[in-house]
């Protein structure tokens, strides 16, 4: 009794490991077969962008703060198990019941089409590495079955007759000695290496296709019809540790709901204006190669920041003005919000007012002196100041509709969030960092602060619950970027605990009543604690 429990228990285990093989081959082969496609068009892309799409704000929050930008590396980790899980426990019902586990790989496969077939842009034909994937995978599970039986029921290893519901009874009825499973794991091996070889070649084809990388390196920029403001002196405070004011391209921070980033060509990427306005039109990349552009700093900041946190950045964009692009297009009586739309769906609605004012919001064509990077919208993104990117910095950007906040909705107000979302004011102490040694005595301590379109006048520390003291403050770029603070304090041996707030021009104080990202930003003044030894 025991040793046959023993045997039915090993079996069960290789019948996972069968399904996780074969589910290993449909992800594989689809992986390749949309290398001729569209990235949409792949498995793990669309259900991984489905799932970001019902994800509830607490859950986003969650992996944003527990993750930071590694949130998507986070989800595919987390999508690997959970149909390793799956695929395990299909392997298993197939091995018991073959016209069971058929169905409900057939049932995973009718998901993994819709998943792509309601991806923004998506046709019939990207379906189609889906299905070729599904009917691999099912055949390949088949084999590995037939294999697992006759290896179960003692019989040769020898052909690939499919199993039946009864093959399962099969097991100790008086046939040959078990062989090797030597066999069974050479099959699924076998299947794993294929799964791989296909999934690789998927990638390196895709790659190859790919020619935005040659078309950004190509593109030259004219100089812009309105500079940026020479930057005056004194920008960065002298405190080792602190955040450089102007944030390379490679460090800013990127958080979206793109799990493929976009590849799109420039010769055919267009922009469409339309909605409440007298005149529909549409735009290409060289139109605004060939306008007037202007070139700003702007520190951009994500509503999913924590108070203290890292996502936010500063960068010198180039680009043209929307008040611009909406004057040729006279918005109607009404008209109160523009939807913009990506190129994968997402979409962001800002204030129609917001983009009409002096702000200099703009469609960005550079970053820092370069094209736009791929990950941060290549060829053409929003950049609004003083408005939190998910009402405002639609990235890979295709659409712009005149509407009103009453007749639409967009991507996270659809989710909970608020309809504005001006960017609340916020200090930041980057020296010391949290629970970080460091000498006593004389120590300087120091960050930055921001407050789009109201500017910093004042960023205040104190130290173990003590009196507020002024900080230094670095010179200001505009009232659109952040600004660095330094302050000295003098530290006794121990623990200590610093805290921060900024002053605007406009509001005054920040305030100190804590408040999570949902639904229009987080507040609350920064504290740090950490230790002088």
């Amino acid at each position: 009794m025991e040793a046959s429990r023993k045997t039915a228990h090993g079996a069960t285990a290789l019948a996972a490991l069968a399904g996780i093989a074969a589910a290993g081959l449909v992800l594989g082969v689809a992986e390749l077969a949309g290398a001729f496609f569209t990235a949409r068009a792949t498995p793990v892309i669309a259900l991984g962008s489905t799932f970001i799409d019902f994800t509830p704000p607490w859950l986003k929050d969650f992996a944003i703060a527990t993750f930071g930008t590694n949130d998507k590396a986070a989800l595919f980790v987390g999508m690997a198990v959970t149909i390793a899980l799956l695929a395990a426990v299909l392997g298993v019902v197939a091995f018991r019941r073959w016209a069971l586990g058929a169905a409900g790989v057939g049932l995973m496969g009718l998901v993994i089409v819709a998943a792509v077939l309601t991806r923004a842009g998506a046709g019939p034909l990207d379906a189609v590495p889906s299905a070729i994937g599904t009917a691999l995978g099912l055949l390949a599970l088949r084999w590995l079955m037939a294999r697992l039986h006759r290896v179960q029921a003692g019989s040769p290893a020898s052909g690939t007759q499919p199993p039946t519901d009864d093959d399962a009874d099969a097991v100790g009825a008086g046939t040959p000695p078990t062989p090797s499973r030597r066999n069974f794991f050479a099959a699924v091996g076998a299947t794993a290496v294929v799964a791989a070889a296909a999934a690789a070649a998927g990638r390196a084809i895709s790659s190859a296709r790919n020619t935005v990388n040659a078309a950004r390196e190509s593109l030259t920029f004219p100089a812009p019809a309105s500079a940026s403001p020479a930057l005056p002196q004194g920008l960065e405070v002298p405190v080792d540790g602190v955040d450089s004011w102007l944030t390379p391209n490679a460090d800013f921070y990127r958080i979206d709901t793109a799990l493929s980033v976009p590849q799109l060509d420039l010769d055919s990427w267009e922009l469409r204006v339309h909605g409440m306005v007298e005149e529909e039109f549409t735009i290409s990349f060289q139109d605004l190669l060939a306008a007037e552009l202007i070139e700003r700093h702007v520190t951009l900041t994500c509503v999913s920041n924590p108070v203290g946190g890292n996502l936010a950045g500063n960068a010198k964009w180039l680009g043209y003005p929307l008040r611009e692009l909406l004057a040729r297009a006279r918005p109607t009586s009404g008209a109160d919000m523009v939807l913009s739309t990506s190129s994968d769906g997402f979409s962001a609605s800002t204030p129609l007012p917001v983009l009409q004012d002096d702000r200099d919001a703009m469609l960005a064509i550079a970053m820092n002196g370069e094209a736009l990077p791929v990950e941060h919208g290549f060829p053409v993104r929003m950049v609004v100041p003083g408005l939190y990117g998910y009402v405002s910095a639609t990235k890979w950007v295709v659409d712009l509709e005149v509407t009103r906040f009453a007749d639409k909705t967009a991507y996270w107000t659809d989710r909970g969030w608020s309809e504005k979302g001006p960017i609340k004011t916020m200090a930041r102490i980057e020296v010391p960092r949290s629970f970080a040694k460091t000498a006593t005595g004389a120590v300087m301590v120091g960050g930055s602060a921001w407050s789009q379109q109201r500017g910093i006048t004042k960023v205040e520390v104190s130290l173990d619950g003590g009196d507020w003291e002024e900080a230094t403050l670095a010179a200001e770029a505009s009232v659109d970027t952040w600004r660095q603070w330094s302050h000295e304090v003098d530290l006794e041996p121990g623990s200590h605990t610093i805290r921060a707030r900024a002053t605007d021009a406009t509001d005054g104080l920040q305030t100190e009543e804590r408040a999570d990202p949902v639904p229009n930003g987080a507040s609350g003044w920064h504290s740090v604690q950490f230790t002088a030894a």
